[in-house]
């Protein structure tokens, strides 16, 4: 009898960040596909001076940021620990999303002691830096890198749809989830029907909803671990 194969997660996310989450899935007994919906381009920037802290909302950020003393306050627990292999030395994780970041900075700096760096991707942050200004903050705004959606759906995702291998497919924005939705080849539709959705937010969820899923999983928090709890 032929040994029965592994199932397999999608994972869509940027290939840069995925290594730490391909060994987490892999760890729990799947067979981990990366197949990015974005290329990363990321750019160096430097440090202004009289910054009292560096604000990360996204992993991605964080190769155009020279190591530093400075406290470093991150999204979520996996941009943090990523910060920390970089050489950040003061590394704090908000644990959750931007508004959980924003009640930790203003916990934690004070508006007097300088600016605050905050180093996003192009067209994000916006609403972070006005919800920190609103408390008194003044906020310097940096893009570090540049998502590009990719212009075919991946290959080694088609195979893997078609194959009937797949588990899931793991989704952590909802702008992952639209270039999917975007990408996928009409003829691949009917391999979703036995494959599960994993979303890490309701509008992650909502966007998905159109396509035939055999299920569709949110996470109760959108925080890596809650989404890695739905497989």
């Amino acid at each position: 009898m032929a040994p029965r194969r592994q199932r397999a997660v999608l994972i869509t996310r940027p290939e840069a960040s995925s290594a730490g989450l391909a060994a987490r899935i892999a760890a729990l007994g799947y067979r981990p596909v990366i197949a990015p919906m974005f290329s990363v381009r990321g750019r160096h920037v430097p440090l202004p001076p009289s910054v009292q802290a560096i604000l990360v909302t996204s992993g991605n950020a964080l190769p155009g940021l020279q190591p530093t003393r400075l406290p470093l306050f991150a999204v979520g627990d996996a941009t943090a620990a990523r910060a920390a292999e970089l050489g950040f030395a003061d590394v704090r994780s908000a644990g959750r999303d931007a508004v959980a970041l924003a009640a930790l900075v203003a916990a934690s700096a004070d508006p007097a002691a300088g600016p605050l760096l905050l180093a996003s991707g192009a067209g994000q942050g916006m609403s972070l830096a006005a919800d920190l200004r609103a408390r008194g903050f003044r906020v310097l705004r940096r893009v570090c890198y540049v998502a590009l959606p990719v212009q075919r759906f991946p290959a080694n995702a088609a195979e893997l749809l078609t194959s009937g291998d797949a588990h899931a497919v793991l989704f952590l924005s909802a702008e992952t989830a639209t270039a999917f939705v975007r990408l996928l080849p009409p003829e691949l539709t009917h391999a979703l029907a036995s494959i599960v959705a994993l979303a890490i937010g309701q509008r992650t969820a909502d966007v998905l909803e159109p396509l035939g899923w055999q299920q569709i999983r949110r996470a109760r928090n959108p925080t890596l671990d809650d989404v890695l709890a739905l497989i």
